[in-house]
């Protein structure tokens, strides 16, 4: 078997094998074929796609290229949740206490953000003495004593999408829908979870743009799931206005404090509690999503998720944090509005790239990420403000580009008319 002959196959839209795909990929992970090859294979797919079958041959290829966990040992239906990405998406440190507060079984592993602001693990380590490095014996342990854990994946988890996805970022071919299907599917089949809550966004601030590539991308996933007999419930959530009103390691973290006692944005605690609903559903908690919803609403406003919130950050490591003072920055720059109107949108890319140079998030892999600085929205699409009035908060420290106060004014969008917000879940899709 020669990978010429395999690219050949697939410029000619010729489906390959099982054990084709398995030997390129296999191969690969192995160095025994270059980059230079698998790069005009990727660059073949992009242009021609794959079959169903291929996907799943791909996926297949690359969960098995390293380690798989095994959550058997942890009694019940296991379930995760992970999120296409998006500007103040704190949703998983919200979610996952508020889930184990009602009974499931949440293992959650996670990456690094590499962009807007940091991930859910650089969320997580903001906090004074979390650590995200637990072995899988810690890792599961966890779980089985407080319901929920959430670290960073293994150095040996599907290492082939490590490197496919390095070689599709620098060949332009990251904008793939059976790439892109297999690289989360792979990493989710292999973390070891019967359930699999998928938070696919679109819109400015989203890697989808268009509702119909979230729809699109949830079907391959779903797809993807049956064929290796696993459960993946999509919700197609918008995200061309931030969520909620913080973009920011701390400050995001803050919020997800706030809302889990019950006082943050109402667009971040329906997304947490229609997930939740979900999550209770599949888990045999309730009879019905709309039973878990409200099973999971009376966990979060009775003070039950907060609690296990600091269960989960004190099992990992946390030190005694005062939340209320737990934003540190050397000066907060207040942007006061020039209109005398309802605000219609606020572009989330153009504020997430702005919390980018503020130091909140990283352009390469190896930056480091400043915890404390970043964006607190005062006013949200749907309010009126006028001359004078705040807009937002910018927390910043040393790092400044005098282009960032253009850029926020250029975000917002005011209309005469009061706009009504887009439900924040737009579509379900099972």
């Amino acid at each position: 078997m020669r990978a010429v002959d395999l690219i050949t196959k697939t410029q000619h839209k010729e489906p390959l094998s099982k054990e084709e795909i398995q030997y390129l990929i296999s191969s690969y992970v192995k160095g025994d074929v270059p980059d230079y090859q698998v790069a005009a294979w990727l660059m073949a797919v992009y242009f021609n796609g794959l079959t169903k079958e291929e996907t799943f041959f791909l996926t297949d290829a690359m969960l098995n290229s390293g380690d798989t966990i095994d959550l058997s040992m942890i009694d019940g239906i296991k379930v995760d949740k992970h999120s296409t990405g998006g500007v103040g998406d704190k949703t998983s440190l919200v979610l996952g206490p508020l889930a184990a507060a009602c009974g499931c079984k949440v293992a959650k592993l996670s990456g690094r953000g590499l962009g807007h602001t940091g991930g859910t693990l650089d969320k997580l380590e903001s906090i004074p003495g979390v650590t995200i490095s637990l072995t899988l014996d810690r890792f599961i342990k966890q779980v089985k004593d407080i319901g929920v854990a959430i670290a960073g994946q293994t150095a040996n988890l599907v290492p082939a999408d490590k490197l496919l996805y390095a070689l599709r970022d620098v060949t332009s071919t990251v904008e793939s829908l059976p790439l892109i299907a297999s690289s989360i599917m792979s990493k989710k089949l292999a973390s070891g979870t019967d359930v699999i809550c998928i938070d696919v966004k679109y819109g400015s601030g989203a890697f989808m743009k268009t509702i119909k590539d979230a729809e699109n991308l949830s079907h391959a996933m779903i797809s993807l799931a049956k064929l290796a007999n696993k459960k993946v419930v999509c919700f197609i959530s918008e995200m061309n206005n931030p969520l909620g009103k913080t973009i920011g390691n701390r400050l995001e973290v803050k919020e997800a404090v706030d809302c889990l006692k019950g006082k943050g944005p109402k667009d971040l605690e329906e997304l947490c509690l229609r997930v939740c609903g979900y999550m209770c559903y599949f888990s045999g908690i309730t009879k019905t999503q709309e039973e878990g919803y409200s099973f999971a609403k009376e966990k979060l406003y009775d003070g039950s998720a907060y609690k296990k919130f600091l269960e989960l950050i004190k099992a990992q490591g946390a030190l005694d944090v005062d939340f209320d003072n737990f934003i540190e920055v050397d000066e907060v720059l207040s942007i006061k509005s020039k209109e005398e109107e309802y605000i219609e949108h606020i572009d989330a890319l153009t504020l997430g790239l702005v919390s980018m140079r503020l130091g909140a998030g990283r352009e390469r892999k190896e930056d480091p990420v400043d915890f404390n600085v970043g964006i607190e929205l005062t006013h949200i699409p749907g309010d009126k403000v006028k001359v004078g009035d705040e807009l937002l908060k910018i927390y910043r420290n040393k790092k400044w580009d005098d282009r960032i106060i253009d850029d926020i004014y250029s975000a917002y969008s005011f209309s005469k008319e009061k706009i009504e917000p887009i439900p924040v879940i737009s579509e379900i899709i099972e």
